[in-house]
Formats: C-alpha cells, structure tokens, sequence
C-alpha cells in the first residue's frame, strides 16, 4: 500500500489545495506503479500547530515562516 505524509503549517493551505495534495500524490504512485495503485493509495495531510517543529535547532513559528523574528 503506497504511503505518503505530509506535515505543514497549520492555517497555510486551504481545503482545496490539501485535495490537491492528496489527489497529485496519488496519481503520481500511480504513475509509478501503475493503476493497481490508486486503490489502496493512502495520504495523509497533518497541520502542525504553531511553535510545534523546528528547523536547524531554532523553532518554527508562524511569524518566522512570514519573514518575522
């Protein structure tokens, strides 16, 4: 069963992209192994909440994410 996992900042993506997220994903597993695939393609889109990941030892904000301190 192909997997796929996606983490983003929560309150950045709209409905509408997320479904874009899920169904690009899928067609793109089944690009790889075929339409077999598509049935049992699974993904997942997570929101983060502020604050709740880090990159190079400093933490993820929103603020930051925007060009903020």
């Amino acid at each position: 069963m192909p997997f796929a996992h996606f983490k983003v900042p929560a309150g950045t993506i709209t409905p509408e992209e997320k479904r874009k997220i899920v169904e690009r994903t899928t067609d793109l597993y089944v690009e790889i192994y075929g339409e077999r695939a598509r049935a049992t393609t699974v993904v997942l889109v997570d929101e983060v909440a502020d604050g709740g990941w880090g990159v190079a030892g400093a933490v993820l904000t929103a603020a930051v994410l925007n060009g903020g301190a």
